[in-house]
Formats: C-alpha cells, sequence, structure tokens
C-alpha cells in the first residue's frame, strides 16, 4: 500500500474509535457543549471516510488491476 493510502486508513480507524467512544460516553475529546462534540466527530468521521474509501487507494481487485496497467505505461509512483 502506498503511503498515502496508510495514512487515510489510520484517520478513518481513529475517526471510527472516536464515534464508537462518543456513542458510549467516553467521549475523548474535552469539549463541554455535548452537541458541539457530537457534530465534530460525526463531521470528522464522515470527511475522514470519504477521503479513505473515495480516494485512489487501490483496495479493491480493479483498482488493482488499474495500478498495475499505469505501472506498465509508467504513469504511476
Amino acid at each position: 500500500m502506498s503511503k498515502g493510502t496508510i495514512i487515510r486508513t489510520a484517520t478513518l480507524l481513529i475517526a471510527l474509535v472516536n464515534q464508537v467512544l462518543v456513542l458510549y460516553g467516553k467521549s475523548p475529546l474535552p469539549i463541554s457543549d455535548e452537541v458541539m462534540e457530537q457534530f465534530i466527530s460525526t463531521g470528522f468521521t464522515i470527511i475522514s471516510s470519504m477521503v479513505a474509501w473515495f480516494g485512489n487507494n487501490y483496495v479493491t481487485k480493479k483498482g488493482k488491476e488499474q495500478r498495475d496497467v499505469l505501472k506498465q505505461h509508467g504513469l504511476s509512483k
């Protein structure tokens, strides 16, 4: 996997863990306003999910085939 894929996946995992903690009332964020905290947590989860899985991560079979074709033509890092 590329460095970007690893970073995006790690960010997604952190967001998901944070979301689960918020759901169970064990929030790691020191914000007193509960509504604001849930809004920020949900927004963080949605944004990192979109970046991680809608980005060109080559995690599916089709994506890996695309990466191989790009490498064959010298168009990939």
